[in-house]
């Protein structure tokens, strides 16, 4: 199938070295020299310089004079990102309530092509292998909350997907082929939900369900996550599914009210 190529948009170029730079620290590289930064973002060392001063100023990154390194105030712009979802004081009680009932971890992600990013987690007290928090990015094909988020995607948006994403494996079960894989969320479309057995990690499946905007867009997705050796895939249909929908639902009509209270104190 024939994929339309995407139009080139102005873009400023300053802004997008700017976040490049903020996005090239993690866990791997927690703290990186101004040559580091360079060298991982395929900028010049003058340009990642300035960059790095400006963002020292603005109060982003701090130094020793030789390494830089992120400060907390970069979480300003990821809670601003949440804030505006209006998702933090609705779900979260709703998430911990499913945690309560089905005694595994629940999250809620947003769909971030090629990945999910997590805006909500409540972790089950179990250890698990698996370690996530909010800010963590999956691959959306071989998650059921990708799966939920990529089935409600617009037709030639997900043709695009297809066509240019590779589809990763990470286990024997992984799904891979684009073919195959627009079969699944069509019957995800389908039914609603989302069933992921052992395809991101061995030991490890989970089942989602849609969270919707008042005009039915899926814009996040909720999950229920569990051990193979505690959770059979049946349990996980016909005890888990019906809590998740019902959960799922709640949020989405709380959004719904809320968003449908706004507009209207608004022309109060």
């Amino acid at each position: 199938m024939a994929v339309a190529p995407v139009e080139k948009k102005p873009s400023l170029q300053s802004l997008e070295r700017g976040l490049a730079v903020i996005q090239v620290f993690s866990r791997e590289h927690p703290a990186l020299t101004v040559s580091e930064v360079a060298r991982l973002t395929g900028i010049t060392r003058a340009t990642a310089r300035r960059i790095l001063l400006t963002l020292e100023e603005l109060g982003h990154v701090r130094s020793d004079g030789r390494l830089f390194s992120l400060t907390p105030r970069v979480l300003a712009l990821g809670w601003a990102y949440l804030s505006s979802l209006n998702l933090w004081d609705i779900a979260q009680p709703l998430t911990e309530e499913l945690v309560e009932k089905t005694g595994e971890s629940s999250s809620i992600a947003t769909l971030d092509l090629p990945d999910i990013v997590y805006v909500t987690r409540v972790p089950t007290r179990r250890i698990m292998t698996i370690a996530l928090r909010v800010g963590s990015r999956l691959p959306a094909h071989a998650t059921s909350m990708g799966r939920v988020l990529l089935a409600d995607l617009p037709a030639d948006e997900l043709d695009r997907f297809l066509a240019q994403t590779p589809l990763e494996r990470f286990t024997e079960h992984t799904i891979t082929d684009p073919d195959r894989l627009r079969e699944v969320l069509a019957e995800v479309r389908a039914q609603g939900w989302a069933l992921v057995d052992q395809e991101l990690e061995l030991g490890l499946r989970s089942i989602a369900a849609p969270i919707r905007r008042a005009d039915g867009q899926t814009f996040a997705a909720l999950n229920v996550s569990a051990p193979t050796v505690r959770v059979s895939v049946e349990e996980l249909r016909t005890r888990f599914l019906p809590l998740l929908l019902e959960t799922a639902e709640l949020v989405s009509t709380s959004l719904a009210r809320q968003s449908a209270s706004g507009r209207s104190a608004a022309w109060r």
